[in-house]
């Protein structure tokens, strides 16, 4: 586990690098590569009043790079198609346009998805021993989603119900991005979060709610009301999911790298579908 090199007063900035774009997993790897305590976050996790999951945390590849892989395992029953490439961009997606929610039953699967509402999931937050300031943070991401979901559906926060963000996998995601964080931002005395800008892809991806545009109208509400720049890719696919725009909306703090910097530790976290270009998050530790 590498150990913090920043002085007393040593102040840090985070710095997090999307050209891949950025999703729940590729953040905590990022976080946990660049320094997080595993076992810190072990212990947390380990208090989420939820079932259905287990966490495995290793180093995988990725155009030859080894990064670490934060892999949220669900059992049967909790599974969905998150990495299912055939399933989110299959060429049969704009045949069953609207029919989304039948593809399980069309392929012989049976699974219980949990639409969780945000009071909801503020619950399992309030339940999880996790620090105060973990669990605000893994507050305001839950609640940027939220306020997205609301305006894309046209419904009062109250009675927006989560699907995709709503899975235990995705809780478990946010939850480990705010303990890593905190942990990191303590002990790095980390001042500052840039993040200039979010790679996306294009065309179209299957959801719960159908066939969608990339990015989804989730990510396309959460940039616009934080500012945040994207820069589309030629690449088909999608590089940015909700949960990885609301993280980096909760943490971002500025835009622009400063001129010149010293880079004190770099971490690479992995995504978990197989594009061309290599799917990873590269998260720096700076010092001006």
């Amino acid at each position: 586990m590498p150990q913090s090199t920043a002085g007393k007063d040593t102040m840090s900035k985070l710095y997090l690098e999307c050209y891949s774009g950025i999703s729940g997993d590729m953040t905590v790897g990022a976080l946990l590569d660049l320094g997080a305590d595993r076992g810190k976050l072990e212990q947390v996790l380990q208090t989420v009043p939820a079932q259905g999951f287990e966490v495995k945390i290793s180093k995988v590849r990725k155009s030859g790079i080894e990064a670490c892989d934060f892999d949220v395992i669900l059992d049967h029953e909790h599974e969905n198609h998150d990495h299912d490439m055939d399933y989110l961009f299959g060429a049969d997606a704009a045949a069953v346009e609207g029919h989304a929610g039948h593809y399980q039953e069309e392929q012989g699967h049976h699974h219980h998805h949990e639409h969780r509402s945000l009071g909801d999931v503020l619950g399992i937050l309030d339940k999880t021993q996790m620090t105060d300031s973990a669990r605000a943070l893994a507050g305001e991401i839950f609640r940027i989603v939220a306020e997205a979901e609301s305006e894309v559906h046209a419904k009062p926060l109250e009675e927006v119900h989560f699907h995709e963000v709503g899975a235990i996998d995705s809780i478990v995601d946010i939850i480990a991005i705010a303990v890593c964080f905190d942990d990191l931002r303590k002990k790095e005395n980390i001042t500052e979060v840039i993040v200039p800008v979010l790679y996306e892809g294009t065309g179209t991806v299957r959801c719960q709610h159908g066939v969608l545009p990339i990015p989804v109208p989730a990510v396309a509400a959460i940039v616009r009301k934080a500012g945040i720049r994207m820069h589309l890719i030629p690449d088909q696919g999608e590089f940015v999911t909700p949960t990885g725009a609301a993280a980096v909306a909760a943490l971002r703090t500025s835009d622009q790298l400063p001129s010149e910097f010293v880079i004190r530790r770099t971490g690479l976290g992995a995504g978990k579908r197989d594009y061309r270009r290599a799917g990873v998050v590269r998260a720096m530790l700076l010092e001006d």
